[in-house]
């Protein structure tokens, strides 16, 4: 592997949820050590199981790896490193300031932004401790921190008193309250992570555009703040020989070469390395050692298909159908299709003869251009997220910005960059829409996740503010926020993956949501290969892995579910996108 090759002391593997990073890193770690290197593996993931996968307790501390000579494991849970961290900062104000403005700035630190800097703030000493780093050829880390994270670390800036002198709004500043203290530990770790002789970073991706365009954003993200040894990772692809096998299996195959060709220019000039498919769930010894390298042939035992049994999208459908109109909103983590969902369940709804208005921020215009006009009782419409927060950014540093020195607006810039902006502009554009649902279907195709509600909530710029207002009245009023939460006029479907990785996101992104009183509706299980019920070998092996997982999510996650085939054409265009709602096929 390349990227192995005259590895230096750090190695950082980054990509999206879902696509092998953890499962790479812990490889990685295993083979270093069997070549005879000290290694310490760090995971800051809490769907990882490190400690699972090696068969012993590991925590927060450092632990020998008795089943791998000279390997030692550290799991930073990056939640209770938040919480930790929320209550070093929250705790001296709590009942010296009024339990509103408490609570306001403890939802200004209960987003990601203040997870991933709390993670950042754990293993900064494993950057800049010489006595820690002294003890290991390698530490191999399964993560790393965004472009914009570093950024706001970077900032020459007093990082205390922002969030306090009210100066922040809808933000990701209030996470940086706390960091005064570390600041030269800090500004050791971002030189150690720009350091090419120290540092190398690994970016993960899978054979998909989606994922292939995230792996180049990140790319020209850290290159640009000085991150420049970088090395790409392709994960997960079908092997050729399994493409004569079936033909879901060769509609995969052709798809990932198709997306490997057209892949951007900036990751074509980094070194590759292709990692296959494997039939095997990545959990245990004996599965990681193999993940690196080639593996014979395993003999297919079973020949007949996997049979799954679960309810179809048609079936969910049916029931949103029932109430005539309403708001459906799609949620969960990038990649796992929610906007091609959105399209089925409103195409669907449609050709039952139903009003729908979908409404999509998918920056891939095709999708509009596909249903535009194509089909009675169907309107779309698109908000272009960039246009949106462009606006968004604009109006906060007009009057937010106005009287902020230089360094105050450099910082308040920088922490107008932060993913919460995009998705507080998306949802100012999409509650535009959001009252027509009381007389046709609204289908969103982005929902906002619990911590934008309530932090949109906090600052007064949806339901607070007006309820004030319109009570002194005597008014009767109705806020986006109310909407959501009555279940009878809004349902949420949460969007995941048959794999380890995107349910326990999901089920993270349920409780973020429970939390701004809003329950889900319904999760649906996309692009499952248990309910194509493919002939290959290998994929007849996958989709045995993904019962685990579907059975988890209907036993502890959902109240109702649905699963989605992976189908042989990209589902796009009115035809296809019906098939997603078809009826699963019985087993035989």
């Amino acid at each position: 592997m390349k990227f192995l090759e005259g590895a230096p002391r750090f190695l950082f593997f980054t990509g999206k949820g879902g696509v092998g990073k953890t499962s790479i890193a812990c490889a990685t770690a295993i083979q270093l050590a069997e070549a005879g290197r000290r290694v310490l593996l760090v995971s800051t993931d809490p769907a990882s199981n490190v400690g699972q996968v090696f068969g012993v307790s590991i925590g927060n501390k450092i632990t020998s790896i008795s089943d791998v000579s000279r390997l030692f494991a550290l799991e930073i849970d990056p939640e209770a490193a938040a919480q930790a961290y929320r209550d070093r900062i929250v705790g001296p104000v709590r009942g010296q300031l009024p339990e509103a403005v408490v609570k306001g700035i403890e939802e200004q630190l209960s987003g990601a932004c203040t997870t991933e800097i709390a993670a950042f703030d754990e293993f900064t000493a494993l950057l800049t401790d010489t006595e820690i780093t002294s003890s290991y050829d390698h530490i191999v880390f399964d993560t790393a921190p965004t472009g914009h994270t570093i950024r706001l670390l970077q900032l020459p800036v007093a990082w205390s008193g922002f969030l306090e002198a009210g100066k922040g709004d809808a933000s990701c500043l209030g996470p940086l309250a706390g960091l005064e203290k570390q600041r030269t530990q800090y500004s050791a770790a971002v030189q150690a992570l720009a350091d090419g002789q120290r540092t190398r970073l690994v970016l993960v991706a899978r054979a998909q555009n989606s994922a292939l365009r995230e792996a180049a954003r990140t790319h020209g993200e850290l290159a640009a703040i000085g991150l420049t040894q970088q090395f790409l990772i392709v994960n997960g692809l079908l092997p050729e020989e399994e493409a004569a096998l079936d033909p879901l299996a060769k509609a995969i195959y052709g798809r990932e070469q198709a997306a490997l060709a057209a892949m951007p220019d900036e990751l074509h000039a980094l070194p590759r390395d292709d990692v296959p498919l494997k039939p095997f769930n990545l959990v245990g010894l004996d599965a990681l050692r193999q993940l690196l390298v080639e593996t014979a042939p395993q003999p297919d035992a079973a020949g007949e298909p996997v049979a799954l049994r679960a309810p179809s999208l048609s079936d969910l459908v049916d029931d949103i159908a029932a109430d005539g109109h309403g708001l459906v909103m799609l949620m969960g983590k990038g990649g796992v299709g929610k906007t091609t969902l959105a399209a089925a369940v409103a195409v669907e709804l449609a050709r039952r003869g139903l009003p729908v208005h979908l409404t999509t921020s998918d920056p891939a215009a095709h999708l509009t251009e596909t249903l535009h006009g194509s089909m009675a009782h169907l309107t779309v419409s698109r908000i272009d997220p960039h246009a949106e927060t462009e606006r968004y950014r604009q109006e906060v540093l007009r009057t937010k910005g106005a009287k902020l020195d230089a360094q105050g607006r450099a910082l308040l810039e920088e922490d107008l960059r932060s993913p919460c902006t995009e998705e507080i502009a998306v949802f100012q554009a999409f509650s535009r829409i959001i009252r027509e649902a009381g007389e046709k279907f609204v289908v969103m195709d982005t929902a906002p996740t619990g911590h934008t509600l309530l932090l949109l909530d906090a600052t007064g710029a949806y339901h607070r503010e007006v309820a004030r207002m319109l009570d002194a009245k005597g008014g009767h009023y109705t806020t986006p926020m109310m909407q959501l939460q009555d279940s009878k006029r809004t349902k949420v479907l949460f969007v995941s993956l048959a794999e380890t990785t995107p349910v326990l996101e999901a089920a993270n992104l349920q409780a973020d949501l429970r939390r701004a009183g809003i329950e889900p509706w319904a999760w649906v299980i996309n692009n499952s290969v248990a309910a194509a019920r493919p002939r290959s070998p290998l994929l007849r092996k996958r989709a045995q892995n993904e019962l685990v997982e579907v059975e988890k999510v209907a036993r502890l996650h959902a109240r109702r579910y649905a699963a989605v085939p992976l189908l042989e054409e990209e589902p796009v265009g009115v035809e296809r996108l019906l098939k997603l709602a078809a009826p699963l096929r019985e087993p035989a």
